[in-house]
């Protein structure tokens, strides 16, 4: 007579045969096994190698499609730490007198210029001449007239410019565009953009006109433009603007401290904007259509972002920005891919001349046209 025991032996048994049975179907069958990546790989030198220029070689140890091969710098003690930390090459480093000679070098593929807002147009026009493909930290210059020159530059040379939008890769960024293109939040009328926290040390670049071009606006105030853009999926036609600065001393003439602007669009819709250096916790986007709502707070941060619509949470997974940029610009440079959004100069210019035009706004006090 069979005992209990002797059943559940069995059963067991036969459970884990049909386990084993299935892993071994699973790992066998060819479609289900994640081959390595086996294109060509984007060799990137960073130029300036503050904090962010750091984030983005460590978050590019993770890419598959790109990889850090060399560095430009003007400080020769970070050059000699970076060459130890990333395994460099003394001829892929290069100091900013001498990287033009960059051009003579075939193990560099693209320069990230990653320096305060007033030396990418020179830079980048610089690494067009040498050659090689440049990708720009946005905002990509400190204004519309010079990122035309960059964007022509770069056509001149046939390299191409892109400018590290990291959000037009985001998973759950990408679920609201697809959204709204679904037509799941119908006719959409409003989009609200805050973008904040109050800075710190009042000597750095980014308080400083001659370097920054701006303030609040020029750093975070772009994540509101270019956010508006791509959630409407429109482009503005006109902007008023207004500036309040309630410490003169820190934020100087041609500063901007805190800025609230506003945005139409040929639909109808509306967007409503903050940016500011003096407001801590604003990292928040709102969309509101006749049939839904999408808000993603935070919003544009560096991880992870947070969002929900009317349907529920956004449970897309959670990313390392930059690492996803890297690998999804080396696919457009190689393979000429397009994305969702594009990266590209051109985009690059779109939100420099909404710049240009809130800026104009402020002083003027004028609802602002936009030229297509």
């Amino acid at each position: 007579m069979n005992t209990r025991r002797d059943f559940l032996q069995k059963m067991g048994a036969s459970v884990l045969m049909l386990k084993l049975g299935s892993i071994s179907a699973f790992a066998n069958a060819p479609d289900q096994i994640e081959q390595p990546y086996q294109g060509r790989v984007l060799r990137v030198a960073i130029m300036g190698l503050g904090g962010y220029g750091t984030r983005v070689a460590e978050a590019m140890k993770a890419c598959t499609k790109a990889k850090l091969v060399g560095v430009i710098s003007g400080t020769p003690s970070k050059i000699k730490e970076w060459q130890t930390k990333y395994n460099l090459p003394e001829k892929n480093c290069y100091h900013y007198e001498n990287f033009d000679e960059v051009k003579n070098n075939p193990d560099i593929d693209a320069i990230y210029v990653i320096t305060p807002n007033a030396l990418h147009h020179n830079q980048v026009i610089r690494v067009a001449k040498a050659g090689k493909h440049a990708i720009c930290e946005k905002p990509m210059a400190l204004n519309a007239k010079e990122g035309q020159e960059m964007v022509d530059a770069c056509k001149k040379a046939n390299v191409k410019l892109l400018v590290g939008y990291r959000m037009h890769f985001e998973p759950r960024t990408l679920e609201v565009i697809r959204m709204r293109n679904a037509g799941e939040f119908g006719k959409v009328m409003f989009f609200q953009g805050q973008c904040g926290f109050k800075i710190g040390d009042p000597s750095q670049w980014r308080l400083n006109k001659a370097l920054a071009g701006g303030g609040s606006m020029m750093d975070i105030g772009i994540y509101a433009i270019n956010g508006a853009r791509y959630m409407l999926g429109e482009e503005p036609v006109w902007v008023t603007a207004q500036e309040t600065k309630t410490d003169p001393v820190k934020f100087k003439e041609g500063v901007d401290e805190t800025i609230q602007f506003q945005l139409g669009f040929p639909s109808g819709a509306v967007a409503s904007c903050l940016s500011s250096y003096n407001i801590n916790y604003l990292d928040r986007f709102f969309m509101s259509g006749d049939r839904g709502f999408a808000e993603m707070q935070p919003s544009t941060g560096y991880g992870p972002i947070k969002g929900r619509t009317h349907k529920g949470e956004l449970t897309q997974p959670v990313t390392t920005h930059q690492t996803v940029q890297m690998d999804e610009m080396a696919t457009i440079i190689f393979e000429d891919k397009k994305p969702v959004v594009p990266v590209n100069g051109e985009e690059g210019l779109k939100d420099l001349k909404i710049i240009d035009a809130i800026y104009e706004a402020v002083k003027t006090g004028k609802k602002i046209k936009l030229m297509a």
